[in-house]
């Protein structure tokens, strides 16, 4: 009960956890550019400072390595050293990045296995074992295998190709579509199902006809 036929010779039915279809690689990027966009601009309210004064810190170098790299010069001698506050300033960044994308994801999904973004697109996380809350420990292990890499984007983009490598994973996966951070937490994201007929497709005169019991 629940799963349908298999639609080819010996290709066995999708999984449907706990009666739900799985939620497709599309809905669940969407659903993750929306929160990117939410972080993103929480970060340009608290951590716009910080970038500011980074940029001025390390504008001296990158303009005298355009103007070389333009000029066809390849000597890299005399070249203006970023400020000593640079490297400080880069780490305190990442710090506040990773904290407020912390303080977005995490809460919600303990409680609910949604974000702003998984509420528009109708998909929630849930575990593998029971259709219940993730509770704050499932949510932080999901959470850290995808956010804690932020911390790394210093380290010539490693922590870039990480969170990249995670971002592309459910579409090697089967049968569960589990991203490398669902398999850490045992969670799998489902599409929730729309509430209510669609009286759009109901004819008018069967939904109202007095014959019908209710």
């Amino acid at each position: 009960p629940g799963w349908p036929y298999p639609t080819g010779p010996g290709r066995p039915p999708e999984p449907r956890p706990h009666g739900l279809a799985l939620a497709s690689y599309g809905a669940r990027l969407v659903a993750r550019l929306i929160d990117f966009g939410i972080v993103f601009l929480l970060n340009a309210a608290v951590n716009g400072w910080f970038v500011w004064r980074y940029i001025e810190e390390i504008s001296p170098y990158l303009r005298e390595s355009v103007r070389r790299s333009l000029a066809g010069e390849t000597s890299t001698e005399g070249l203006p050293q970023p400020g000593e506050q640079a490297a400080g300033l880069q780490i305190a960044i990442l710090l506040i990045a990773t904290a407020l994308w912390f303080a977005y994801e995490v809460p919600a999904m303990a409680s609910s296995g949604q974000t702003f973004g998984k509420r528009v697109m109708r998909v929630r996380a849930v575990p593998v074992e029971a259709d219940q809350p993730l509770g704050f420990g499932r949510a932080m292990r999901r959470w850290s295998t995808l956010g804690l890499p932020t911390l790394l984007w210093y380290c010539c983009g490693l922590g870039l190709l990480l969170q990249l490598i995670d971002a592309v994973s459910p579409l090697f996966d089967h049968p569960l579509r589990q991203a490398l951070h669902d398999k850490r937490a045992q969670t799998v994201v489902v599409q929730l199902p729309r509430t209510g007929p669609d009286t759009r497709t109901t004819p008018r005169d069967r939904a109202n006809s007095p014959g019908d019991t209710p």
